[in-house]
């Protein structure tokens, strides 16, 4: 599960989807847009529209699915409630992982029913190269025994560890930056999928907004 506002997804997005399925061999990789994001300011378009760029950012990549589950539920849009969903589908047994950026990361101590989260899945950090910060008090105990140095003790079994991940690519792509970019009339070009670009453009979204 790789969750976000995706507010627009951009290549960083889908780069780090791609690489985190190849880094942790996984069968793939559910880009999970939010509803209502509890910790960020409401979305800049509607859910409609941001799950449609999702699909077409995804395109026909292997192992990667746009999963619009958490657009179908009322209500703010909990991790842990997604997580239960994907368990509830997948069985026990299953070995789920939620994965998330550093700057999240440094926030999940705050999040809706932390101690679930790690119930349910695996938590992998994707770090960026722009974040650096000493982690605050109530996360290191939150991650207190939880630690994984490598992603075969991850996968010994379904849930529970916790692993720091340094993908290949690292892009630092901003959706802020994105959306200041086209508000402005910028070019975006290279910084998102080209069907996205055209589509954006097309419709007007994030100009003036």
């Amino acid at each position: 599960m790789l969750g976000g506002t995706f507010d627009p997804v951009h290549l960083g997005h889908l780069r780090s989807a791609v690489e985190l399925r190849e880094a942790l061999a996984l069968d793939r990789v559910h880009m999970v847009p939010a509803a209502m994001p509890p910790l960020r300011g409401e979305p800049r378009v509607s859910p409609a529209e941001r799950l449609a760029l999702l699909r077409l950012g995804i395109g026909d990549t292997p192992g990667l699915v746009a999963d619009p589950r958490e657009l179908e539920r009322d209500g703010t849009s909990y991790s842990a409630d997604t997580l239960a969903s994907l368990r509830r589908e997948f069985g026990s047994e299953a070995r789920l992982v939620m994965a998330l950026g550093h700057d999240a990361f440094l926030r999940l101590a705050d999040w809706h029913e932390p101690e679930r989260l790690f119930e349910l899945a695996h938590v992998v950090v994707i770090d960026r190269p722009d974040h650096r910060a000493t982690l605050p008090e109530p996360l290191v105990d939150l991650l207190a025994g939880r630690e994984a140095e490598e992603s075969e003790t991850l996968m010994a079994r379904p849930a529970g560890r916790l692993l720091r991940l340094r993908l290949p690519s690292r892009m630092a792509i901003s959706a802020t930056e994105v959306r200041r970019r086209l508000a402005a009339g910028l070019s975006v070009r290279y910084l998102l999928p080209e069907a996205v670009e055209a589509l954006l453009l097309s419709r007007g979204l994030y100009r003036h907004r």
